[in-house]
């Protein structure tokens, strides 16, 4: 990462639609805040922020949540936030390994190999589930919460540490993590689930059962957990050159242009990668001398 040494104050990081995984040396901001250093904000309406505010900007497993607009939108927003030269990392699933892994496992499961049609099993789900689900966690929360799975070796390696948290669940065990809400927040809490009882209790008693099962899909759909798009290397690439940004590459877990990124534990932690099913690609918005050779 271009940081300038005569500047003794540190890097300014970003990382969008954090989630629990944060680091105290970057700003984070997501939609709901677990954390007093996370700030709460809609990025389907924009960055928070001033043009050329930050040395490099992350999101991870956030683009592939919002319409294609939308994600549009957001790498427009990263683009203007950033300084020249500052670098934004994106991660996402990658849709390339996915469609190849499901394509494999079905030649072999076709062909009566040994343990494929399991793996094909799961492997449809990854490329599927997640953009069709109607219940939290769906099919694939289902499957990772079982007692008995035959491929469970696989399926973490797919997934990494999500694969336990949907055992943990499963088997009644939960982080107890959520943030304790003031008591302003506990009487709007009682208020909207007030409001929320009586609509569905409306919507049974005027236009039946199919539609009140058809409200509450079309609710949770709205909630952010389902997959609403979804990219591959050179879509990723198109996209960011599209908005200005230059030296596109892919990246692994740890490997990054921003200064001692590793040492953040957002995509790796121990040496373990997180998230193994992802694409991790980073991109440099124009500079001045960028500027010049281009023209």
């Amino acid at each position: 990462m271009n940081h300038d040494p005569k500047n003794s104050n540190p890097p300014r990081l970003l990382n969008v639609g954090c989630g629990r995984r944060f680091h105290q040396a970057w700003i984070n901001i997501d939609l709901e805040s677990y954390d007093p250093a996370v700030v709460q904000h809609d990025i389907t309406k924009g960055l928070p922020y001033e043009d050329d505010q930050f040395d490099a900007v992350y999101h991870s497993h956030v683009l592939e949540h919002l319409d294609p607009g939308d994600g549009e939108k957001l790498l427009d927003e990263c683009y203007r936030v950033l300084r020249p030269g500052g670098v934004l990392r994106i991660v996402v699933p990658n849709l390339e390994q996915i469609a190849t892994l499901y394509l494999n496992y079905h030649r072999q499961a076709w062909a009566g190999e040994t343990g494929a049609a399991i793996n094909y099993k799961w492997m449809k789900l990854e490329l599927l589930d997640q953009l069709v689900r109607s219940h939290s966690g769906g099919s694939m929360g289902q499957y990772m919460a079982g007692d008995e799975i035959k491929n469970s070796g696989f399926v973490r390696a797919r997934v990494g540490d999500e694969f336990s948290r949907c055992q943990d669940m499963g088997h009644g065990r939960d982080d107890n993590t959520t943030r304790v809400l003031t008591f302003t927040e506990k009487a709007t809490a009682r208020i909207e689930k007030a409001k929320f009882g009586l609509t569905r209790w409306i919507i049974r008693r005027l236009l039946g059962k199919d539609a009140l099962r058809s409200f509450d899909e079309g609710l949770f759909r709205n909630q952010g957990e389902i997959h609403r798009w979804m990219y591959d290397r050179y879509s990723l690439k198109t996209l960011c050159q599209a908005r200005g940004f230059t030296d596109f590459k892919v990246q692994s877990a740890i490997d990054s242009s921003i200064d001692d990124y590793e040492s953040f534990e957002l995509d790796s932690e121990n040496g373990n990668v997180r998230k193994p099913d992802s694409l991790f690609v980073e991109c440099r918005k124009l500079n001045a001398m960028d500027a010049q050779k281009a023209a």
